[in-house]
This record gives C-alpha cells, sequence and structure tokens, in this order.
C-alpha cells in the first residue's frame, strides 16, 4: 500500500480596487418622490459603477482562462456550446452549476444558427421573443455587453518559436522567434499533451496554455497552468527541446472572443466596508446589493444648496480554479 499525504492549498484574493461614483443633487431632486429619486438619480449612478466593475473583472479574469473553443472564421453555434461542455467536463467540472456567459454579438449569431434546431416549445418561443436563451447543454445561459475580447500579440497562428530545453514550471524556454505574444494569448507546445486529472494517462489532446506576461525573442516564456509532469498534481506528458509553439484561436493582432464557459466556482470576487464617514461629519452608509458592499456618503453644500454624494466600493477577484472555465472562440 502507497501512502500519500494529504495537501491542503490556500489562496490570498488581494481587495486593491477601488470605484466609485459621485452625483451632486439639488435639493428640488429631493422634493422628488423616493421613488423618482431613486429611477432617476440612483438607478443610473449605481449602473455606471457596476458596469465599471464588471468591465473590470471580466476583462482581467478572462486572460487568466487557457481552455479554449477554437471556432476561428466560424460564427457561433451549438456545437462550440457543446464543445465547451465537453472541454469541462474532461477537467471534471462538477455537472451542476455552469453558466454560458456570451457576448451580445455571440448571442445573435447562436440564436441565428439554431433556430431550426427542435426543442421545447415554451423555450424557444422565449428564445426568439425575449431573446433570452434560458438553459441550454448543460449551462444557465446570460448575456453581457461587457464581455471582454483581447487583441492578441504580433505572432501568427504557425509561430517561428521552438522550445529550448525547457523544464516543469510556470516558464517555457523558447527560442528562435522574433514576433510578440501578449499576455492573454493561448498557446500549444507540440507532442506536449494533457494527461487524465485521475488516471494521469495522456488524453492525446494538447494542453492549452495561456501566456501570463507579454513576451518577444528567446527567453522564458510565462506561462499558465505551470507544467508538473509526474506526481499527484500531474497535468501534462514529458516536456522536449525543439517542439514547435502554435498560437491558437486568432491570428496575429487579431480579437479573440471572451464568451466563456464555467463553474460558479472557477472565480472569487470580494468586496469589502470602506471606513465610516459619519466620524468625520459626513453622513454615511453601507449597503449590501447582490452580495456586494457599497458604502455611501453625502454632505451639505450650503454655497450651492446641493448635495454632494459618492457611492464607492472596494473590490478584489481571482480566478481560483482556471480549469474550469473556458474561452469560446467564434468570430464569423
Amino acid at each position: 500500500m502507497v501512502v500519500q499525504d494529504t495537501v491542503e492549498t490556500s489562496q490570498t484574493v488581494t481587495v486593491n480596487k477601488h470605484k466609485h461614483v459621485a452625483i451632486n443633487f439639488g435639493m428640488q431632486e429631493l422634493a422628488l418622490s423616493l421613488d423618482d429619486f431613486s429611477k432617476r438619480i440612483l438607478e443610473p449612478a449605481m449602473a455606471v459603477l457596476a458596469a465599471a466593475v464588471e468591465s473590470d473583472a471580466l476583462g482581467n479574469m478572462t486572460k487568466d482562462i487557457y481552455n479554449i473553443i477554437d471556432g476561428d472564421a466560424a460564427a457561433l453555434d451549438f456545437s462550440h456550446v457543446a464543445d465547451a461542455q465537453a472541454k469541462l467536463g474532461d477537467t471534471l467540472t462538477p455537472p451542476d452549476s455552469r453558466t454560458l456567459l456570451l457576448s451580445n454579438a455571440h448571442v445573435a449569431k447562436f440564436l441565428n444558427a439554431n433556430k431550426g434546431l427542435f426543442n421545447p416549445q415554451g423555450g424557444v418561443s422565449k428564445q426568439y421573443r425575449k431573446g433570452i436563451l434560458g438553459e441550454i447543454c448543460g449551462f444557465e445561459v446570460g448575456s453581457s455587453s461587457l464581455v471582454s475580447n483581447h487583441t492578441t500579440g504580433t505572432e501568427v497562428k504557425a509561430t517561428a518559436y521552438l522550445t529550448n530545453n525547457p523544464v516543469v514550471g510556470a516558464l517555457m524556454a523558447v527560442d528562435t522567434g522574433t514576433l510578440t505574444f501578449l499576455a492573454g494569448d493561448i498557446v500549444t507546445f507540440a507532442d506536449l499533451f494533457r494527461v487524465h486529472p485521475e488516471t494521469k494517462v495522456s488524453t492525446g489532446i494538447l494542453q492549452q496554455f495561456v501566456v501570463t506576461a507579454n513576451h518577444n525573442g528567446a527567453g522564458d516564456m510565462a506561462i499558465s497552468p505551470a507544467t508538473v509532469t509526474s506526481g499527484a498534481k500531474q497535468n501534462v506528458t514529458g516536456l522536449a527541446d525543439g517542439k514547435a509553439v502554435v498560437k491558437v484561436g486568432a491570428a496575429a493582432d487579431e480579437l479573440l472572443n471572451g464568451s466563456l464557459a464555467f463553474h460558479k466556482e472557477a472565480f472569487v470576487f470580494v468586496s469589502a466596508d470602506l471606513p465610516d464617514v459619519s466620524q468625520f461629519g459626513a453622513w454615511g452608509a453601507r449597503r449590501t446589493v447582490d452580495g456586494m458592499r457599497f458604502n455611501i456618503a453625502k454632505q451639505f453644500d450650503i454655497l450651492n444648496y446641493k448635495i454632494p454624494a459618492r457611492i464607492d466600493i472596494i473590490y478584489g477577484y481571482k480566478t481560483r480554479y482556471p480549469e474550469i472555465a473556458c474561452r469560446i472562440h467564434a468570430d464569423g
């Protein structure tokens, strides 16, 4: 019997992001009914703040994800969604709580591509009357105008780069190339295959990696996931010298779509309270909305008979388990 130690790991989420929205309303606005004031003043301000936070989080966490469905030059259709489901299944992603987050452009392409498929009448009618996709292929489907496309580096798909006596870890030694990769680009390395997470047997499928720092020329390319070739955390087969580096998805200076398929545990978002401003003479309050903590402060401006106010949030986020998330690229 081989006894293995149990190892528990932890990750740190840094709460260092700060955004706010400022409002300066007059006393006449306060004379409105509470419903009118909320609709005309507060809701638009909160929408701007929420969009700024969502854009920041999506734009950065998307670049942490190394799994991708490569539908370059094709319009998004059901096969891409099914492939995303299969890729998550291959990484042993739990079947519950999976989400498909599509850009608005991808929603339009998906509706058009699948208008002839057989589906429950109620679900189809909702899709085409309201543009709501609902549940598809094991995913709860949503859309966002803030899904972030990524512009890739100047390197083409068939790169001139080769591996150069690489060693295991988060750096891949390469040589001979001159053009650029940008953080967020996806690459594979010839003959470097993904292994099954439990049996550690080669799947015969190339492991995809995301470039985590801008790179050009010979040297160490920063990648994720870090390569592990043995032990309980093994994720790839053996490394080799002189293997071709291939760019996945977009070609030189092209957009890589940001639609995502993921399990809810892939990402973590944290917000916290700021100091209570009432101790400094202003009116202050804290509110929780959709799990996010907002801090509100206001003060009376006697000179202009107005009330300047601001709503602040401090927050942080982390891609906790990138292996249970997948980008979907289909730009046709």
